[in-house]
Order: structure tokens, then C-alpha cells, then sequence
């Protein structure tokens, strides 16, 4: 790369709804964005391999670096691995990080873990009606990032972290990954947009694409803007 890797773009909640993401690439067409990352939910309930398709189509057309998690409700599991796991071969760009790591632009590390979190440690498991581990599973395979220590860092997670000083619900065990490893930022999924500091971390949440809502973050800066678009008025233009 010509410059270092600074803006991230992050969105969360397609929920099957490729069009705002199609038209959202378009739109920061110009922008110095180096990045892109999706949190779950990916795809429609009715036809989740036609869109987890055509979602990781859009990411590969873009040229950007993508990074991407599913979300709870893309389940079954499998089918998810499959197209991503076709996508990741048409396109080099794309990569998943759903239970693991890999390096990025610039050699920026992105990990992460998609579905729910739950640190009941007797929860139940689901990768088939529902995407769904216990906290300790969560820890054991993001180990890896013992082995990465002085890499930046950014997290992708559908569940939030707990946050105690803002006494908010999480995930405790995410929290804890988060202060162990200390990521410059943590992108989550979430209905709204919001952002926080946990630690040195920078916690953004984009809030659901589907509903006009993204964000930019400056890795360097660890600083978020949060954006909305209103997709009507966007298609009508």
C-alpha cells in the first residue's frame, strides 16, 4: 500500500439486505477507507446462502480488504462456512474471522467470533438453529492471539462486552479478552449506534446497515464517526 492503513468502515445488521451495502460502497467510493467489516446478522431468513452470496460478492466487487463475523441468527453454521469459504477463494480481498485470526493490511490483525456469547459455562451449544457458545469457548479459540502480541488490533464480535463502569450487560469473557489483549478497536453489533472505551479500546458499535446506519473509524486515532443515511432518499438521488 501506497499509505498506512487508517479508516475502517463498519457495519452491522444487513439481516439480508444487500442493496444499502451496495449503495454504501458506491457512496464512499472517494473516501480513503482501507478496510471494510461486517458484524451478523449476514443473511435473510428465508434464503441466507443466496445472500451470505451475494453480500460477499459486494465486498469482493468493492476491491477493499473485508473482514466478517456472522451474527446469532445466521444459522445453520454450516451454510455460512460454505459460501465464505467459496467467496475467500474467488476473492482474495475477503476473508472471515469467525473463531480465528489472520493479518490484514499494513499488518493489522483482525480475530473475532461471531454468534452469541453466553459465559454460563453449562449453555448450551448451537451452531445449527442458533449461533451460540459459551464464554470458555470463545477464549480457547482465539488463543492464537497469545502468539500475535505487538500486532494492532481490531475485534469483531456479535456480542457486546460487558462494560461494569456503565454497568451495561455483555459478555464478562469478552470483556476480559478485550483487556487482555488490548485491540485499538472493538467493533460489535448492535440495533443502535453507540461508542465506548473499554480499557484503551475503542468499543463501536455501527448500529444495522439496514436501517441507514454505519460508521468510520480512524484506527490511528482510535476516533469513530458515526453516520446514518437515509436509503430512500439515497435511491431517489
Amino acid at each position: 500500500m501506497a499509505r498506512h492503513f487508517q479508516k475502517l468502515l463498519a457495519v452491522g445488521g444487513l439481516n439480508g439486505e444487500v442493496e444499502p451495502l451496495e449503495t454504501l460502497l458506491g457512496r464512499i467510493g472517494e473516501e480513503p477507507v482501507d478496510a471494510v467489516t461486517v458484524v451478523g446478522d449476514l443473511g435473510a431468513p428465508w434464503s441466507k446462502a443466496d445472500t451470505y452470496r451475494a453480500v460477499f460478492k459486494t465486498l469482493g466487487h468493492s476491491g477493499r480488504s473485508a473482514f466478517w463475523i456472522p451474527g446469532p441468527n445466521d444459522a445453520p453454521l454450516g451454510d455460512y462456512l460454505r459460501e465464505s469459504y467459496n467467496m475467500e477463494i474467488a476473492y482474495p480481498n475477503l476473508r472471515g474471522v469467525h473463531g480465528t485470526a489472520v493479518i490484514g493490511p499494513d499488518h493489522v490483525l483482525f480475530a473475532g467470533i461471531g454468534g452469541e456469547i453466553a459465559d454460563d459455562p453449562e449453555v448450551v451449544r448451537s451452531e445449527e438453529a442458533l449461533i451460540r457458545y459459551p464464554g470458555w469457548e470463545a477464549e480457547y479459540r482465539l488463543k492464537v492471539l497469545d502468539e500475535f502480541k505487538d500486532y494492532l488490533k481490531v475485534f469483531l464480535f456479535a456480542t457486546r462486552p460487558q462494560h461494569k463502569g456503565l454497568h451495561e450487560n455483555g459478555s464478562e469473557m469478552l470483556a476480559e479478552l478485550i483487556n487482555t489483549h488490548r485491540p485499538r478497536v472493538v467493533v460489535t453489533a448492535g440495533d443502535e449506534p453507540e461508542e465506548e472505551r473499554l480499557g484503551t479500546s475503542l468499543v463501536v458499535s455501527p448500529g444495522r446497515l439496514d436501517r441507514g446506519s454505519y460508521a468510520l473509524v480512524d484506527l490511528h486515532e482510535a476516533t469513530v464517526e458515526l453516520r446514518a443515511v437515509d436509503w430512500h432518499a439515497a435511491v431517489g438521488n
